[in-house]
């Protein structure tokens, strides 16, 4: 239960996300799903250039989705056998696991499963992979724990996280412009999961040293977010899926209609012929598991 000021326990955080991922989260995934991938198609890229993933490797996918990134990590690790690469796609969301088995990868095995607990086989991959996955970590220190207890020695940690809501304008752009006119948006706790908490680099060091890793090493990627096809797919969206929902949800008619348009007077200077942009930060983080002292 929650301590005597109110903060949430690892357990309770723990349960929210799943109850998150596996509701609404997942739903509204699912539901925006070829707009979010071209959204984060560029970083996407990025990461998986950074995890070099390579023929005959076994990876593990965290937070992996409907899949998409791990169907690209299958084709470089190659075919399955007993010679071959696999690759392990792990995730909370029982409809985006189901989603993601629907591609019948040859060398990819979905679970559906918490990373903190999962009881992966000690000593037996050589990558673990994220893109945007480890923000959500109820208790990041447990799940980098358990992750590293499964790298291989000189196996490598690659994940690509989200910087500060300030330097993403993309999410906070609209969000300041419907706050007015909704109810309060939760703030998550310097300490709690959400798509924001690895912002703070030396956090997410702290973390990853506490959990047995190496010091990390931290790049910034910076680029556009394609939000949608015009202002008006965008302002569509923005109720459905993202940290506006929730509030969305709870407001009046009314309120939710001048919110609308106020997302529409802010992002109509940030229209283009292909859409509408504004620019995303990520931070790329590169670790070793710690060689036994």
């Amino acid at each position: 239960m929650s301590d005597a000021k109110g903060t949430k326990t690892r357990e309770e955080l723990a349960a929210d996300q799943a109850a998150f991922w596996n509701g609404p989260g997942g739903q509204g995934w699912l539901a925006a799903y070829g707009r979010i991938e071209r959204s984060i198609a560029p970083f996407s890229e990025i990461v998986l250039a950074a995890a070099a993933a390579a023929p005959g490797e076994r990876v593990i996918d965290v937070g992996c989705g409907t899949g998409g990134t791990t169907a690209a990590l299958a084709r470089a690790v190659g075919p399955g056998g007993s010679t071959g690469g696999h690759v392990l796609g792990v995730d909370i969301s029982q409809p985006l696991i189901e989603a993601a088995r629907a591609q019948q990868l040859a060398n990819a095995t979905f679970v559906l499963g918490d990373a903190a607990v999962q009881p992966f086989d000690a000593l037996s991959v050589d990558l673990v992979f994220s893109r945007f996955g480890v923000m959500f970590f109820a208790d990041p220190v447990a799940a980098f724990r358990n992750l590293r207890s499964a790298l291989r020695p000189g196996g490598r940690l690659v994940f690509l996280c989200w910087r500060t809501p300030q330097e993403n304008p993309w999410g906070l752009v609209p969000l300041r412009a419907a706050q007015p006119f909704l109810p309060p948006v939760p703030r998550p706790g310097p300490e709690e999961p959400g798509q924001y908490s690895f912002g703070d680099h030396t956090r997410v060091a702290r973390i990853l040293g506490e959990a047995g890793f190496g010091a990390p090493a931290f790049e910034p990627v910076d680029r556009p977010v394609w939000m949608g096809a015009s202002v008006a797919e965008v302002v569509e969206g923005s109720d459905r899926f993202g940290p506006l929902a929730r509030a969305f949800a709870e407001a009046t008619p009314a309120a939710r209609e001048q919110a609308r348009a106020a997302i529409a007077a802010a992002l109509a200077p940030q229209a283009g012929a292909d859409g509408v942009r504004l620019p995303g930060a990520c931070w790329l983080v590169r670790a070793a598991a710690q060689p036994p002292a």
